[in-house]
């Protein structure tokens, strides 16, 4: 089981990056409709949807990229260079779902409400699917592809500096009815090292960040509060559907929602404050 884990990780990295450094700007939106649309038919495995129906809303949500991407190239990249007023088109998305992961996510794990089998749960999946789909396109056409790398890295890191201090030093459950393995430690060594990241390579991601440290350092710690929200909410409803993982489609991996619930919860709130300070 651990080769096999250890493999697919090896590949799925070796497939980003690959995508990542050298696939175009329509490649590479190609590649993130992709995902995001796997990650939607995934979605409709948590709300309890049939095959047929979980492979609807995920040509729906290829649908709604290839319809945006349309309309909007400009902020895309895909109509030349990009232009920094054009990440306005992000306002609609990124506030919507940085609001709802911020405010309504926690008061539906603390409710434990339940992922409605209706049109109210295909919302509920566009709001966390749309906004991180276009954070991952504008933020590589924004900066390129090293400050996207280095954006992601600030989740990844989290995740690792987190189960770190959680194996060294957890004594308190955070959520043990969600999540048993993640402690209060372990979320508050992530938070340190996202801060402490943040802050050594703020002049490589945007240098006006840096003449507003106070800004800097609570977006930092939004974005590890807001990971594991993310994380917390995901395992939530996998164990509300009676589920281990999204899917069994990345071998010791489960599925693609697996590997990018952290994202889906930051990328908005990302692209919201690198953006912003661009435009």
């Amino acid at each position: 089981m651990l080769k096999t884990r250890i493999l697919t990780a090896v590949i799925l990295l070796a497939v980003f990056l690959i995508a990542l450094f050298y696939l175009p700007s329509l490649a590479w939106l190609a590649f993130a409709t992709t995902v995001t649309g796997i990650a939607a038919w995934e979605w409709g495995a948590l709300m309890g949807l049939n095959r047929a129906n979980r492979i609807a809303l995920g040509l729906l949500l290829v649908c709604i990229c290839i319809v945006l991407a349309i309309l909007n190239p400009v902020a895309l990249g895909l109509g030349g260079a990009y232009e920094p007023e054009a990440w306005r088109l992000g306002r609609w998305f990124y506030v919507p779902a940085f609001a709802f992961w911020l405010l309504v996510v926690p008061l539906w794990m603390h409710k434990r409400w339940r992922l409605s089998r209706s049109l109210a749960g295909v919302l509920i999946g566009m709001l966390v699917l749309l906004p991180a789909w276009l954070a991952l396109v504008q933020l590589k056409q924004a900066g390129g592809e090293w400050v996207l790398l280095q954006i992601l890295a600030v989740v990844w890191l989290a995740d690792i500096a987190a189960y770190a201090a959680g194996r060294t030093l957890g004594r308190h459950k955070l959520a043990p009815a969600i999540s048993p393995g993640k402690t209060w430690e372990g979320a508050i060594g992530g938070c340190v090292a996202v801060v402490g990241y943040g802050f050594v390579l703020a002049p490589g991601f945007q240098p006006g960040l840096l003449e507003h440290p106070v800004l800097l350092f609570f977006a930092l710690v939004l974005i590890s509060v807001i990971s594991v929200i993310g994380d917390l909410f995901e395992s939530l409803l996998k164990r509300q559907a009676g589920m281990k993982d999204s899917s069994s489609i990345l071998p010791g991996h489960g599925g693609v929602l697996d590997r990018i619930d952290s994202l889906t919860s930051t990328l908005p709130l990302v692209a919201l404050v690198w953006l912003g300070f661009q435009s």
